[in-house]
């Protein structure tokens, strides 16, 4: 099937901040009162749901907004020595030539997001959403949508994590899942999505 709008995830679907991550964890569990968990728990972890994570490590709803604040600033701090998946270049010049809008969700900053893409690739995308919620990714797939006049028969949205699958779900859209970032490929499996995501090289099918 061909798409006429690929809506991204960035971080674990475009970017591959993973390891970032995990090398700031232990700080902002000490920070934010959160446990700490080891490098095997973690790996474990990745086959959970979000809300189970949460549960796990003791990060209560009220809890997010302030964590995700000191993430979202780190993170920028960062941001320019975080790479892209090798061919992620590649593949957004070949669905931009080929006609699919590109658009971007995520819930890091949009400023984040830019000076990991660069300028370049920046300028493929017409239309950055950013700043999302742990679980508000619905509500700017919406947004995104009535932007830019896409039929949502028509939109895709590519990402790594269950809370994608699920926005997507309650958006009404596609959902293609990646097997390289921050969830497991059975987790996401579980969530039946349209397309799934072997290498970076395949996301090019959506194009038709």
């Amino acid at each position: 099937m061909a798409y006429r709008l690929a809506i991204f995830d960035f971080d674990g679907t475009l970017a591959d901040s993973y390891p970032w991550f995990t090398s700031v964890l232990d700080h902002m569990a000490a920070r934010h009162n959160f446990r700490a968990i080891d490098a095997e728990e973690r790996e474990s972890l990745r086959g959970a749901s979000a809300r189970a994570i949460m549960k796990t490590v003791g990060v209560s709803t009220w809890k997010l907004a302030r964590i995700a604040k000191d993430f979202r600033a780190m993170k920028k701090d960062a941001s320019s020595g975080i790479p892209l998946f090798p061919g992620i270049p590649e593949m957004l010049r070949d669905l931009h030539g080929r006609g699919v809008v590109l658009a971007l969700v995520s819930s890091d900053t949009e400023a984040s997001v830019r000076i990991g893409l660069g300028p370049e690739l920046s300028a493929l995308f017409v239309h950055f959403d950013c700043g999302a919620s742990l679980f508000g990714k619905a509500r700017k797939f919406r947004r995104v949508l009535r932007k830019l006049a896409v039929a949502r028969t028509q939109t895709i949205c590519i990402g790594d994590e269950d809370r994608d699958a699920q926005a997507a779900a309650k958006a009404g859209i596609d959902f293609g899942a990646v097997t390289w970032g921050y969830s497991t490929p059975e987790s996401l499996i579980a969530h039946n999505p349209k397309l799934t995501f072997a290498t970076v090289d395949d996301i090019a099918g959506i194009a038709g």
